[in-house]
């Protein structure tokens, strides 16, 4: 089925069921100040969820053009990460809720390809909840009858759902389809996402969630007053499902891109990969970068964004410089736009007729970019020649850090390519200094994006709030409770009120304050605002423009309005925890450059109550020895019971004495210095303990890399950090119980314990691949002429594995010469049934191929080469029946 028809079934299906289709909304996000480019289905409809608007209609279904980048490096090494993408959605403006979008996509999902349906396999489709969502599980099971054992439920990381700030959220349940044993091992999507593909999320938009980071770390605050649904189809997901191909690169409207990047380059896409992901060569990763990229670069441009140095433009550049890079490192050196962009262009026009329309200018774009960078690596390759011939006589072993940073900040030269080219010369490259200057870099942008956000706030609002009273005097140095004034009262949406009673979400604007608004890792206070009759409870508080602190919160009593006295006291536990975090920071920070020198700087960090994350520029993991040096040495500190003082400085005269600055933070003449005794001293704006000793505990739980050169350990602080290391100690114990051992000999007879049983898997995996292979030359021998070819049909031992039972069909026809052979081997396993086939060339001749014969031995699901095909996924006891399928099959060939 063509992406086209799935699309066209989609919009059909959903319109006969009273949704208003919705055309997609262009790709550059205008109306959102958050986005660069809408990235999912419900951006267009974000103002009917958060109330701004009123929908003009209860049912609304489209197919909206996205365009995702966070991970773009994961692009061509995984079946599910791609660029542009298009998300199939269906939305419920408080009219049907959860058992209509299941029912709703269900039928869609099931219903023969005869009706206007998919014509997936119920039996093989796969359900995922959210932990405690009973409601749509009894819906899966007593409505649509999936089996409880194919309903599963997961965490609020995976199943729970939210636009990343303070608004709308709600449980979602998944959609999963089985592809069957060639792709990974049994067990469900929890086991396995590239065998269980994921292809469509329901969001049952029900609740409201409060402040906070990450995918689980804010409160849920209530439920909505109207339930609304919002989903999402990945088109190439289901085109990939539909069209039997392993992956969206290979679907109808990607794949020719693809095809002839390969036929340019002489490349054969996977001849040298396996069904999985995983099992990619890294020729196939390159070509599938650049049909994803090039088809991306169409559409980008046909929504009228052009290459450039910021913002969107510099998106679309640096997506169109790596499919270039990438062509070139396949060996394409001339210009590949004119031969690629036209292939893609035909794919998407059947669904986005404009862009054949308005092929002359995207081409003219396109075109005139890759000249560019063209020329741009030329330029590059000259200046890198001749910095590598002063970097040899100058008689130095590494390129510095800042030409290879000049060479991709100023030219665009890509960092791999300088090291690709330096590394051919004889030379290393500085990557520790390219990197920090990147971090700098990084940093300064990090800023200024921090410094435009204002979520979905009106901003002229907060304007004429700082503009009526000047910049808000913060005193939570000093006290913890303040008496003040109300300045202003804001709805959440932006707009000036002038009352607001019990219930309602406000933000209050005070002309002093002691709250701390989140800034520089810490996270914010929280507290109460009292005013005569009224009181709101603060639950974030935040810094939208300079010198402006604003209090989001809840009145929970009484009225609030502009002008009345008011009393704000902070959480003063909260305030204090935060606190003790901070300081903590401060001195894992100094501690790192102890130990790792003074390029281990700070790249980021939170400060939360009772826990810490600290981020840091490092070339390399830290060992486990390290870490505890650190910890102790962190914690002698806190012994020691130092001072923590503060005291306001220039700059200059805090550079002299030492005092730690940040990459990228914007410092005004006059800076805030925090010194922990003679220890650690560093610029900061935040709120720290008294003394060392009032951290009680610093416990370091972990590390790991977060990105190339940085490093992230997280860890404990105070009563959380005793809290840990007691269930710790009864863990321990146990153990030793177990083991009947000393406590300090439990990590050793663990570690043992794991070795026998890692030594014991790989020996029983070494018996059942003797077991399979045994018997080779015999089956070869007892082969049976069929209509002119050798056939052998026979069923691997029970609970063989895949590479097992491919390798037995591989082995058998390795042993039948002379004469067309095919060689036909089932499995069960887990309960399923699967087959391989091997076909000789001689076979071949004949035109007999293994991917059809797979195929009509399983209806259609399969595939595979001509010579090397396998499928499976149906019950154990089918196995008899597919070899009876594979030889019917060869005797009618």
């Amino acid at each position: 089925m063509k992406t086209a028809d799935i699309r066209r079934r989609f919009l059909a299906h959903f319109e006969a069921n009273g949704h208003t289709v919705v055309p997609s909304a262009p790709l550059p996000a205008i109306d959102d100040p958050n986005l660069l480019f809408i990235n999912a289905g419900m951006v267009q409809f974000v103002p009917y969820f958060l109330g701004q608007r009123t929908p003009p209609f209860k049912r609304a279904v489209s197919v909206q053009k996205c365009l995702r980048t966070p991970d773009i490096d994961e692009v061509g090494k995984t079946s599910r990460h791609g660029t542009f993408f298009q998300m199939n959605g269906n939305f419920s403006f408080g009219d049907y809720f959860k058992e209509g979008a299941i029912q709703l996509a269900w039928d869609l999902s099931t219903k023969p390809v005869e009706q206007g349906g998919y014509g997936l396999d119920g039996d093989r489709i796969w359900a995922t909840v959210y932990l405690d969502d009973d409601e749509a599980i009894d819906i899966w099971h007593r409505v649509i009858g999936l089996p409880r054992e194919r309903i599963v439920r997961r965490g609020k990381a995976d199943n729970f759902w939210s636009m990343g700030i303070p608004g709308p959220c709600g449980p979602c349940s998944e959609l999963y389809l089985d592809r069957g044993p060639a792709y990974g091992p049994e067990g469900g999507p929890e086991v396995d996402e590239d065998r269980y593909m994921e292809f469509w999320n329901l969001v049952f938009m029900q609740n409201e969630r409060g402040a906070g980071t990450g995918k689980e770390d804010y409160p849920i605050l209530g439920d909505l007053p109207a339930k609304n649904i919002d989903t999402g189809m990945g088109l190439e997901r289901v085109a990939a499902l539909l069209q039997g191909v392993d992956n969206m690169y290979e679907i109808d409207e990607v794949r020719p891109v693809l095809a002839r990047a390969a036929e340019m380059t002489g490349r054969k896409y996977g001849a040298r990969s396996g069904h999985a992901a995983t099992e990619s060569h890294p020729d196939d990763v390159r070509l599938r970068v650049i049909a994803d990229h090039v088809r991306t670069a169409l559409m980008i441009i046909g929504d009228g964004v052009t290459p450039a140095n910021e913002g969107r433009g510099y998106v679309l550049r640096r997506i169109m410089r790596r499919a270039i890079r990438a062509i070139r490192l396949l060996g394409w050196q001339e210009p590949a736009l004119p031969e690629l962009l036209p292939v893609a262009r035909d794919c998407m026009s059947p669904s986005y007729p404009e862009v054949a329309e308005e092929y002359d200018r995207i081409a003219s774009y396109a075109y005139a970019e890759e000249e560019a960078f063209l020329a741009t690596l030329r330029q590059g390759t000259t200046i890198l020649d001749t910095a590598i011939a002063e970097t040899r006589k100058a008689g130095k072993p590494a390129l510095s850090g800042d030409k290879a940073f000049q060479l991709h900040d100023t030219f665009g030269f890509p960092i791999d390519l300088t090291l690709e080219i330096a590394q051919e010369a004889g030379l290393t490259v500085d990557t520790e200094g390219f990197r920090s200057l990147m971090s700098e870099q990084r940093a300064r942008a990090k800023a200024d994006a921090q410094a435009r956000k204002t979520g979905h706030a009106d901003v002229s609002a907060y304007r004429t709030a700082l503009e009526t009273g000047g910049a808000i005097q913060f005193t939570g140095y000093q006290e913890l409770s303040r008496e003040t004034t109300v300045r202003a009262v804001l709805a959440p949406t932006g707009a000036t009120l002038q009352a607001a009673g019990e219930g309602e979400r406000v933000e209050i604007v005070l002309d002093v304050t002691p709250f701390y608004a989140e800034g520089g890792g810490q996270q914010p206070d929280t507290g109460t605002i009292t005013v005569d009759g009224g009181v709101v409870e603060v639950k974030d508080v935040q810094q939208p423009l300079p010198g402006l602190i604003v209090h989001k919160g809840v009145v929970t009593r009484g009225e609030v309005r502009p002008g009345l006295p008011a009393l704000a006291e902070i959480d003063v536990t909260r305030r204090k925890a935060i606190s003790r975090s901070h300081t903590a920071t401060h001195l894992v920070h100094q501690t790192m450059r102890n130990f790792l020198g003074e390029s281990a700087t700070q790249a980021g960090s939170l400060n939360a109550p009772g826990r810490l994350r600290f981020d840091f520029n490092t070339p390399q993991a830290v060992s486990p020895s390290v870490l505890r040096d650190v910890e102790q040495q962190v914690n002698e500190v806190l012994m020691d019971d130092l001072e923590v003082r503060w005291f306001v400085t220039s700059q200059a005269e805090a550079r002299k004495i030492g005092a730690m600055a940040l990459f990228g933070e914007k410092y005004g003449e006059e800076v805030r210095v925090v010194e922990v005794g003679e220890y650690a001293r560093e610029l900061c704006g935040g709120t720290h303990a008294g003394r060392s000793g009032q951290l009680g505990l610093v416990k370091v739980l972990h590390e790991a890399s977060i990105g190339a050169g940085v490093r992230r350990v997280e860890a404990l602080v105070g009563i959380d950090a005793f809290d840990f290391l007691a269930k710790e100690h009864l863990l321990v114990s146990r153990l030793a119980e177990l083991y009947r051992v000393p406590l300090d000999q439990v990590g050793e007879r663990v570690e043992n314990t794991i070795t026998q049983l890692r030594d014991a898997e790989k020996e029983l995996e070494k018996l059942k691949a003797q077991l399979v292979l045994a018997g080779t030359a015999g089956l070869a021998e007892q082969a049976r002429d069929i209509n002119g070819v050798a056939y052998v049909g026979v069923e691997a031992p029970e609970g063989a594995g895949g590479n097992d039972v491919r390798t037995l069909a591989q082995e058998i026809r390795g042993k039948i010469t002379g004469r067309p052979a095919v060689v036909a081997v089932a499995a069960r396993a887990g309960g399923k049934a699967s087959l391989v086939v091997a076909v000789n060339q001689a076979a071949r001749d004949r035109g007999v191929s293994a991917a059809d014969l797979v195929k009509g031995a399983l209806s259609g699901r399969g595939g595979g080469s001509p010579d090397l095909a396998q499928g499976g996924g149906v019950p154990a006891a089918e196995a008899t029946n597919l070899l009876a399928a594979v030889e019917k099959a060869v005797a009618g060939a």
